[in-house]
């Protein structure tokens, strides 16, 4: 036997499914426009002159067309370099934060998402009445009453998908910031860590010069003392050891301030986490660089496809504000059990059920929707020029890196020869002292110039790998898709 309380529940349902259908035939009413990535840049090259230079002598060569593969710093050949890394990935405090505001975006998409199907509540009523009639006196009596409700916005124009196309665009964007975070962070620490290579390389040649001014000055106080050489000769050897001697506090400055550095990157405090020791020879220079195309560009830098993930929301934003200027069409349903006292309106027991379809539109608003439509165009071609120049910006980038390592490469090559000019000056000194053909003093000028001309080298080459360095964060680094962190609160 079909009750009325069946009956109720059966219409109930009835117009859930009813709802839910609705929702797919008018999916396609949606409107804004539909987001289309902008084209890749049409340059074949970054620098011609650049790229043309590096297939000089003494340089290194570039893969045109290659994409950085795996982990780039691995071509600087450093297992300490490797160990740092991984360190600091797993606890650097701007990743976790990042990570972190992925998750929230995420779930900024879930509830956008949320609003293109039905919405389920329930409610209760407790309350007394009382009813006034033709009888002598006047009934009172209690009332309970329980039940579901469903209501549901049709979107018909697409506003609260659209919403939902934002909230995803944004997502994306804090994505590709955890990329930019990963990549920030992997190139400042290979950056520090060669500096403080290369800090310590200089200081160790600093002190070597430093030892050849003070023997210096000792054979000239023994002159002196001897009567051979004048007051004056001391006071140059005096004032050369005390200019030598500047060179060590910004060097040791440069190499604690990046063992520092190290340490605040891996999200410990310098004195709780100390970095390994980086010397020049912990590092290998790359024969053979990947340089992808600058078509690929868009691909490969996070901070294009942030900026054109900022370009998909400010689109989805014109939808939004667009659908807003439409009606919306809403169902309704309910369904209450209720109970009551004797005299109440309403039999004990009773099933009470309501549907119902509400639109409503918008008349005037002062020009308020039209002027945000207007904005939301305006938002989008402010994130299409700013796309543009995050692309334009780029390829200089790129560009200028490429002449830095065809220059740096030159300077390194004439380093080269200096040094090698000065260690043969060297051993010819070092040959005419023993055959008594010259004095002590010119072999110490000559170890004095030899040191000065490896300081020169040890910069040239560390400038050397800091240009690789840069060549890979300027690609991008492989760091589009990095996987991000789970952070501790994912999991409460």
């Amino acid at each position: 036997m079909i009750t009325p309380n069946h009956y109720a529940r059966s219409r109930f349902a009835r117009t859930t499914r009813l709802a839910t259908c609705a929702l797919a035939l008018l999916s396609a009413c949606t409107v804004g426009p539909d987001f289309k990535a902008p084209p890749a840049p049409a340059s074949q090259h970054y620098d011609p002159s650049a790229e043309l230079g590096l297939t000089a002598p003494a340089t290194e060569t570039i893969s045109f067309g290659r994409e950085i593969r795996g982990d780039w710093w691995s071509s600087l050949g450093s297992p300490k370099l490797d160990q740092v890394m991984q360190q600091a990935i797993a606890g650097n405090l701007d990743l976790a934060a990042a990570d972190a505001t992925i998750a929230q975006a995420a779930e900024a998409v879930n509830s956008a998402e949320g609003g293109l199907y039905p919405q389920l509540d329930y409610g209760a009523q407790v309350g007394r009445q009382r009813s006034v009639d033709s009888s002598p006196r006047p009934l009172t009596s209690s009332l309970y009453a329980l039940g579901p409700t469903v209501s549901f916005d049709l979107d018909i124009f697409g506003g609260t998908k659209r919403l939902a196309e934002q909230q995803g665009a944004l997502e994306d964007l804090q994505k590709h910031r955890f990329e930019a975070a990963y990549l920030t962070l992997t190139g400042e620490i290979a950056r520090q860590a060669i500096l403080e290579a290369s800090a310590r390389a200089q200081l160790d040649a600093v002190q070597v010069l430093l030892a050849d001014d003070r023997k210096n000055l000792e054979l000239v106080r023994g002159a002196q003392l001897a009567g051979s050489v004048a007051q004056v000769d001391i006071a140059l050897a005096e004032s050369q050891l005390s200019q030598d001697e500047t060179l060590l506090p910004p060097l040791a400055q440069q190499r604690d301030a990046a063992r520092h550095a190290l340490s605040v990157l891996a999200g410990k405090g310098p004195a709780d986490w100390i970095a390994p020791d980086f010397d020049l020879a912990d590092f290998v220079l790359p024969e053979d660089l990947p340089v992808s195309l600058p078509s690929e560009l868009a691909h490969d830098r996070p901070d294009i496809r942030g900026a054109e993930a900022e370009l998909h929301a400010a689109s989805a934003a014109i939808g939004v504000a667009t659908a807003n200027l439409y009606p919306h069409l809403n169902l309704s349903a309910s369904l209450t059990q209720a109970a009551a006292g004797p005299g109440s309106l309403f039999a004990a027991g009773s099933t009470l059920w309501s549907i119902g379809a509400g639109l409503a539109g918008p008349i005037f608003h002062g020009g308020a929707l039209q002027a945000d439509r207007r904005a939301a165009l305006d938002g989008y071609t402010a994130a299409l020029a700013h796309y543009r120049q995050t692309v334009v910006t780029s390829l200089g980038q790129v560009a200028d890196v490429l002449q830095a390592i065809s220059h740096d490469a030159a300077e390194d090559a004439a380093q080269q020869r200096s040094l090698a000019a000065a260690g043969t000056s060297l051993r010819l000194s070092q040959d005419a002292y023993r055959s008594g053909e010259a004095g002590v003093l010119q072999v110490l000028d000559a170890e004095r110039g030899y040191q000065q001309a490896l300081l020169g080298r040890i910069k040239a080459q560390s400038a050397r790998y800091l240009d690789a360095t840069q060549l890979a964060v300027a690609l991008g680094g492989n760091s589009v898709g990095a996987t991000p962190l789970t952070v501790a609160s994912r999991d409460q």
